[in-house]
């Protein structure tokens, strides 16, 4: 039975769905070294926000196969190190997002109106109403940063409370800003002077850290009020609070910080009314925690039971809107390039896939991620969706991918050919029926053969004897045959057909090994024999 560590405090009923499916250890959060002395045991990890999986803990999981954030952000994980070790990183991306998204609201209205402070001066006794005065977000410019769902139904929100909507977001289209009534804004440069209200709903990552800092807080509006609740170091704090000092920035609401652990030390705290600090709560409703908790838990049991993952962090190809569509082909892909994998020869230098007839109006990327495995697999132990990417590109394997909608005798086939320092090697696929996968064509010869997990590949001069021999020397060895089909070569139209060469596909019950190949290679007429396993 699977093992799996939770480290962090995770909704019990979460808990009870992963019980089912494997043993269980839920401990404290721990430091590396302590987690890295235990973590060899377990096929997953889970976590909140306090476990640091550091680049030493995923080489320490010598068993991980997946390892599961309840949350949206996946900071405290090394992405990197997960990746190059095949390790399928989930989080749970819409669980929180109403949470999020009213938190956000709720800050940003705190902040207008002067909510904390004033509550504050009331339970102390007083009745200082000039003195929190406050501003209304009624006809005021919001600018976000990042039109996730989070941020989309922040803008909801506020469009519904009568702001005005600015959106800058590289990853959204120019008419899903505008179809939702708000402004598109192309460049960075362009958008900071336009808002009176900012919010960030972007991750952590190298083009976002620091993004709010000296130089672009001197291109807003004086008096620009500012909220965060999506990630710490988005935000330079020690310019955030020199501007609050100048009067550059009038207010600020912060969710989350550089330095979580060290909060006491934080350059903000010195501030009164115009800056509301909140402990990290944007996830922080009974009915978000229970969400995500799920979520990741769901993932973590199928991934462990040979199934998928709805939300891997580190398999952008396989994200289920791009999935979706062609995950009926994804198997016959990965199938023939494992079968043009094992019969090319030489160096492999690049790879080309075409794709044709209706498959080629979709998103193809999740088939050259198959491909990829399918390719990397036969000649390097450990290869799956996760790194083929990873690994292909740091052998200097170049890909490219070529679309036809052109009429073929499928609804749509894919071919792979690699080119190696020795040649071409070519094998197509494609589905009949949607679900009846088939090879379709092995370089230039014809056929239609069923793959599967045993099979042989003869090619042999096309005179009479050859099906026989070659059976018989399978039938002594004790391998039966399953399937066979004989491929004869293609012709284009007007060319003069020389029959004198043909292949055998053989479908086997069992593994064929070398000395039987080897019988069957010094048949008189019998070019060579190629024994071909796939993952079926």
């Amino acid at each position: 039975m699977a093992k799996v560590l939770i480290t962090d405090k995770i909704n019990e009923a979460a808990v009870k769905i992963v019980e089912k499916a494997a043993h269980v250890d839920n401990l404290p959060t721990m430091e590396e070294d302590e987690l890295c002395k235990i973590i060899g045991e377990y096929d997953a990890l889970l976590v909140r926000s306090q476990t640091k999986v550091t680049e030493k803990i995923i080489e320490a999981g010598k068993n991980l196969k997946i390892i599961g954030r309840a949350g949206v952000g996946v900071d405290n994980i090394n992405l990197d190190a997960a990746t190059a070790k095949g390790i399928i990183v989930v989080n749970s991306p819409d669980g929180n997002t109403n949470a999020a998204a009213e938190h956000t609201v709720a800050m940003m209205l705190a902040m207008a109106r002067n909510i904390p402070e004033a509550v504050k001066s009331v339970k102390e006794g007083k009745w200082e109403r000039s003195k929190f005065t406050g501003v209304e977000v009624f006809g005021k410019t919001l600018g976000i940063i990042g039109l996730g769902k989070i941020g989309h139904h922040v803008a909801e929100v506020a469009l519904a409370l009568g702001m005005k909507i600015v959106v800058f977001d590289p990853y959204t289209s120019r008419e899903a800003v505008e179809n939702m009534g708000a402004k598109y804004i192309e460049h960075l440069d362009d958008f900071w002077g336009q808002c009176d209200f900012i919010t960030i709903h972007t991750p952590k990552t190298k083009e976002t850290t620091s993004l709010i800092n000296k130089n672009t807080i001197n291109r807003m509006k004086k008096g620009i009020r500012i909220v965060n609740c999506a990630r710490g170091g988005i935000i330079d704090e020690i310019a955030l609070k020199e501007a609050l000092e100048s009067g550059q920035v009038a207010s600020c609401a912060l969710d989350v910080y550089e330095d979580e652990k060290n909060i006491q030390d934080n350059v903000l705290l010195e501030f009164g009314k115009n800056v509301i600090l909140t402990p990290h709560l944007g996830a922080s409703t009974d009915e978000a925690q229970i969400n995500v908790a799920l979520d990741v838990a769901n993932q973590v049991v199928s991934v462990l039971s040979g199934g998928d993952a709805t939300s891997a962090v580190n398999i952008p190809s396989l994200k289920p809107q791009k999935l979706e569509p062609v995950k009926d082909y994804m198997p016959i892909a990965e199938n023939i390039a494992q079968m043009a994998s094992q019969i090319s020869k030489g160096n492999l230098k690049s790879i080309e896939i075409e794709v044709k007839g209706t498959l080629a109006q979709l998103d193809t990327s999740p088939l050259e991620t198959a491909i990829l495995k399918g390719v990397l697999s036969s000649n390097i132990t450990g290869v799956n969706y996760v790194n083929a990417p990873l690994l292909a590109k740091k052998r200097g394997i170049d890909i490219l991918t070529k679309k036809s909608q052109q009429s073929t005798d499928y609804i749509g086939s894919i071919s792979v050919n690699l080119n190696t320092d020795s040649g071409c090697t070519s094998v197509s696929g494609a589905l009949i029926a949607k679900h009846i996968k088939r090879i379709v064509k092995i370089n230039d010869y014809n056929t239609s053969i069923k793959p599967e997990k045993h099979m042989l590949l003869v090619p042999h001069e096309n005179k009479p004897g050859m099906i026989a021999a070659v059976a018989t020397v399978l039938g002594d060895d004790g391998v039966n045959i399953s399937r066979m089909q004989v491929a004869q070569k293609s012709y284009a139209k007007g060319e003069a057909r020389v029959d004198e060469k043909s292949i055998m596909i053989i479908n086997t019950d069992d593994k064929v090994e070398q000395n039987t190949l080897d019988k069957i290679a010094k048949i008189n007429g019998i070019y060579e024999s190629n024994y071909i396993r796939l993952n079926v």
